[in-house]
């Protein structure tokens, strides 16, 4: 008799936990509700310049304007993190979690500046900001874009 009511408490809470993931693993991304920004915050690169020759590594420095800087898993209103988007030829889907990779690099600890490696030649380098999910804000908050060539 207790093996049993035993064995139906494992079979009753196993389904429990069963059902709560899957409904979160099932439930969309953009079913999240994204982190607001203020209409006049401004994302920009402030070194390089649009046009600049440079040597690798380049050092890489971050302006934000209207906002703040926080490090990733950090939910503060009107705050994010920096992301710096390399010869991306079109934005990342700006409803879900900024990808990570060699054209997608995160700084997820607050940085407002990097050494970037980067081939010789001709590269573009733009900046998007991150929610403390690695979610664009709405609207989101991205630079221009700028061209640099490398030495």
């Amino acid at each position: 008799m207790f093996y049993q009511n035993t064995l139906k408490t494992k079979n009753y809470l196993f389904n429990i936990l069963s059902f709560l993931l899957s409904v979160f693993f099932l439930m969309p991304l953009s079913a999240v509700e994204k982190s607001s920004s203020p209409d006049k915050a401004m994302l920009y690169i402030i070194s390089p310049q649009d046009g600049d020759t440079v040597s690798s590594p380049v050092k890489v420095i971050f302006g934000l304007n209207g906002m703040g800087v926080a490090p990733a898993g950090i939910k503060m209103k009107n705050t994010g993190h920096h992301h710096l988007l390399i010869d991306l030829d079109q934005l990342p889907d700006i409803n879900l979690p900024i990808p990570s990779d060699d054209h997608h690099k995160h700084f997820g600890k607050g940085q407002t500046e990097a050494l970037i490696e980067l081939d010789k030649g001709e590269h573009t380098l733009q900046l998007i900001l991150g929610d403390h999910m690695h979610i664009p804000h709405e609207p989101p908050i991205i630079s221009k874009k700028i061209r640099i060539k490398v030495n």
